[in-house]
C-alpha cells in the first residue's frame, strides 16, 4: 500500500509542477536562450518531467534531486521545485569557506578565506574539536592555520573544476559567472546586522558529500599538505523534530498550512495570514515579511534558507550608521567625508511605509553630511518590494521621463486558458470583490500608465508569438504598477544624486526587484556597476533573474479555488507533499530591445574588482576601493 501511495504521490507532483507551468512566463524562452545566455538557458522543461514520469527512482531521495535539479538547470530562481523532506532537513558546514583572490602578480587563486577560523570557531564552537582532531600528524589541532591557505587541489582536481561543477546544477542566475561566485564566500546586510555567507562549498544544503580531501599550501610555509575534513550536518531549526522513518515523514514530508492555496472568502484564517506561516516563506532570499496583496514582489527562492552566521565583528563596518537606517537598509559616509553608501541586504522589509521613509531620510541625511557621490551595495539582495525598488530609483534620480510615471519596466503575464478563466470569474462572476487576488484587473495598468476598471478583461485579447518554434500567448503589455499614492509620503522634486556619480556594487547575487533597481539605473540613468571577485576570464553580469513579479503554486492554487476553478481540467491538484513551486508570473520587457525580456539581455558589469588579501569580505575596505576606482 506504501508503494501505491508513493506512486500516485511521485504523479500528483508531477501533475502540480506542469499544471503550473501554465502561469510560469518563461517556459518556453528557456528552451534555448538568446545571446549571451544561450549556452547556460537551454532547457525543455516539459519534456523533462514527461522524462521523469517514465522513469523508476530506488528512491524518493533520488527522485527529489532529479525534480529539483532539472528545475534548477532553468537558471531561474523564481522558479524552482523544493520539497521540505528533503531540501533542508539538514544542513552541512565545512570550517574552511573559500575565496578567489588575486595575488600581487595578478594571478587569482582560491584560498581558504582569511577568516575561516574566526567563522567557524564563533559559529560551530560545538564541533571545532571534530574538525581539530580530523587533522593529519602535525596539523592535528592547528585547523586556525589553514585560514589564508592556498588551495592547489580539492577532491584530486583543479579548484576550478570543483567552482564549474557547482556553477552547472546550483541554478538560480542565468551568467554562468554569477553560479561561480556561489561557491565562495560573501556577506550580506540583514535585518539585525551582517550576515556572512559561506558559499556553496562550506555550506550544503543537501547531504551530497560526507567529506572534502585537500592539498593546500598554508601561508609561509613551501610545502603543500594534504587534509581531509568532514562536513558536519547541523539539522535545521525549521526542521519538526522526529525520530524514526514514520516520524519524518509525519512531521515533515506532508502537505500542511500554507502548501496549497485557500478560497479567500470560504478561509477564516485567509485574511489575518502572514507570510512567516507560508512554507513558502523560509525560502524566499528576503526578511520575512507580513503578506499582503498590495505590495506585489519579486524575489528569489533558495533552496538554502537566509543566511544567520555572524560576519565576523572585525569585518563588520564600524562607520556609524546615519539618520534612516533600518533593518536591511543601513546608511553610512566614507571617511573622505564625499561618498555616501547604502547598504541594502533585501528590498523588504516588515513596515513597507516605514521602509521607504526611511530609504528617503537616509539619502538626504548623507547629502547633509556632504555626501556627492553614493554607492548602493546589494550584495545578496534577493529582491522584495517591486515598488521599494523602483522608490528608490525614483528619489535618488528625481522626476524625469525614466521615472514618471514609473521607474520600473512593463511586463507581460502569460495568457492560457485558465488564466483566462480566472479573469473571466473575477470580471463577470464578481469572484473577488475585496481584491485580493493577483488577476484582479484594478491591480493593473495598460501601456500608458492607465488602471484597468473592475469590468476590464485584461486578458482579452491574447497576444499570440512563437518562442523557439513553439505557441504561446501573453497579455498586452502592462505599464505603471507603482503609483504616486502608493508611497507614503510624496518623492523629491529633484533628484537627490548625480546618477552618473552613483555605483551599484555586489557579487552579482542582486535577483527579481534588485535586479530592476539595478538595470534600470544603469541603462537608463548611466549609473555604474561593480561585481566582487568573480573568475577573471568570465564576464560578469552585474545582476540576474529579472522577471517582473515572482508567486508560487499556493498562491495561484487561491486564484483557482477563490474563483471556484479548482475542479476544471486545467487546474493542478492539491499537492500532497509539503512542497514549494515557484514561477515568474510576470516578465519584465528590455531596456535596450523594449520589444524582447529584459531576463536575457546583457548586463556586463563596468567594473570586475579583484578581491585580494585586505579588502576580502570587508565591505568598508571595499567601498573605498570602488570610490577610488570609479568615484574619485
Amino acid at each position: 500500500m506504501a508503494g501505491v501511495l508513493t506512486i500516485f504521490t511521485h504523479e500528483q507532483i508531477i501533475q502540480v509542477i506542469n499544471k503550473t507551468l501554465a502561469f510560469h512566463t518563461s517556459v518556453n524562452y528557456q528552451l534555448r536562450a538568446p545571446e549571451p545566455f544561450t549556452a547556460d538557458v537551454h532547457e525543455d522543461l516539459l519534456g523533462d518531467l514527461a522524462r521523469i514520469q517514465r522513469s523508476s527512482y530506488a528512491s524518493d531521495y533520488d527522485l527529489h534531486i532529479d525534480f529539483s535539479r532539472t528545475l534548477k538547470r532553468l537558471n531561474d530562481g523564481h522558479c524552482v521545485w523544493i520539497n521540505n523532506c528533503y531540501a533542508t532537513l539538514f544542513i552541512n558546514y565545512l570550517p574552511v569557506p573559500l575565496a578567489p583572490l588575486t595575488e600581487r602578480d595578478g594571478s587569482q587563486n582560491v584560498h581558504i578565506a582569511p577568516e575561516a577560523f574566526t567563522v567557524a570557531s564563533a559559529e560551530f564552537p560545538d564541533q571545532i574539536d571534530v574538525w581539530q582532531n580530523a587533522l593529519p600528524g602535525p596539523l592535528k589541532g592547528q585547523l586556525a592555520s589553514l585560514s589564508g591557505a592556498r588551495v592547489l587541489l580539492i577532491n584530486g582536481q583543479d579548484p576550478f573544476m570543483a567552482v564549474n561543477a557547482n556553477a552547472q546544477i546550483t541554478g538560480s542566475f542565468q551568467a554562468f559567472g554569477t553560479r561561480q561566485n556561489s561557491f565562495f564566500s560573501s556577506y550580506q546586510r540583514s535585518t539585525s546586522g551582517w550576515n556572512y555567507i559561506m558559499g556553496n562549498f562550506a555550506q550544503q544544503s543537501l547531504p551530497l558529500s560526507d567529506r572534502v580531501v585537500l592539498k593546500i599550501q598554508r601561508l609561509n610555509h613551501t610545502t603543500p599538505e594534504v587534509v581531509a575534513l568532514p562536513y558536519r550536518s547541523r539539522i535545521n531549526p525549521a526542521t519538526v523534530p522526529f525520530t524514526d522513518t514514520a516520524s519524518w515523514r509525519a512531521n515533515n514530508c506532508v502537505a500542511i498550512d500554507g502548501t496549497n492555496g485557500v478560497d479567500a472568502y470560504a478561509s477564516s484564517s485567509f485574511k489575518s495570514s502572514s507570510s512567516t506561516l507560508k512554507p513558502l516563506a523560509k525560502f524566499q532570499q528576503q526578511p520575512p515579511i507580513p503578506a499582503t496583496r498590495r505590495q506585489p514582489l519579486n524575489v528569489i527562492l533558495d533552496t538554502s534558507p537566509l543566511s544567520n552566521v555572524v560576519l565576523p565583528p572585525g569585518l563588520q563596518p564600524a562607520l556609524p550608521p546615519v539618520n534612516g537606517s533600518r533593518s536591511v537598509a543601513q546608511f553610512y559616509m566614507l571617511d573622505d567625508q564625499k561618498t555616501g553608501v547604502v547598504a541594502l541586504g533585501s528590498f523588504s522589509d516588515s513596515n513597507f511605509n516605514a521602509f521607504l521613509i526611511g530609504m528617503l531620510n537616509g539619502l538626504l541625511s548623507l547629502k547633509a553630511l556632504g555626501a556627492t557621490q553614493l554607492i548602493v551595495d546589494v550584495s545578496n539582495n534577493g529582491g522584495g518590494f517591486i515598488c521599494a525598488a523602483h522608490w528608490l530609483h525614483r528619489i535618488i534620480v528625481g522626476p524625469n521621463s525614466t521615472t514618471v510615471p514609473q521607474s520600473g519596466l512593463d511586463t507581460k503575464a502569460r495568457d492560457g486558458p485558465l488564466a483566462q478563466l480566472i479573469v473571466k470569474q473575477i470580471v463577470e462572476a464578481n469572484a473577488d470583490p475585496d481584491d485580493f487576488l493577483n488577476y484582479n484587473p484594478i491591480n493593473w495598468a495598460d501601456a500608458t500608465g492607465k488602471f484597468f476598471s473592475a469590468n476590464d478583461d485584461w486578458l482579452q485579447p491574447p497576444v499570440l508569438t512563437t518562442i523557439n518554434g513553439h505557441s504561446d500567448a501573453f497579455s498586452q503589455r502592462l505599464g505603471e504598477e507603482c503609483p504616486t499614492d502608493q508611497f507614503p509620503v510624496a518623492p523629491p522634486d529633484a533628484a537627490l544624486f548625480d546618477p552618473k556619480k552613483v555605483v551599484i556594487v555586489s557579487n552579482g547575487r542582486c535577483a527579481s526587484s534588485c535586479s530592476l533597481f539595478s538595470i534600470t539605473m544603469n541603462k537608463e540613468e548611466g549609473s555604474k556597476t561593480v561585481v566582487i571577485g568573480g573568475k577573471q576570464d568570465v564576464q560578469q553580469q552585474y545582476c540576474g533573474t529579472v522577471g517582473g513579479q515572482s508567486t508560487d503554486f499556493s498562491t495561484m492554487d487561491t486564484e483557482i479555488k477563490t474563483t471556484h476553478l479548482k475542479n476544471n481540467s486545467l487546474a493542478p491538484p492539491d499537492l500532497l507533499v509539503n512542497g514549494i513551486q515557484g514561477i515568474t508570473w510576470r516578465l519584465g520587457f528590455g531596456i535596450d530591445d523594449p520589444t524582447e525580456p529584459e531576463e536575457w539581455q546583457p548586463r556586463p558589469a563596468d567594473l570586475n574588482l579583484p578581491i585580494t588579501i585586505d579588502i576580502v569580505n570587508n565591505p568598508v575596505a571595499i567601498w573605498e576601493t570602488v570610490a577610488k576606482k570609479l568615484l574619485s
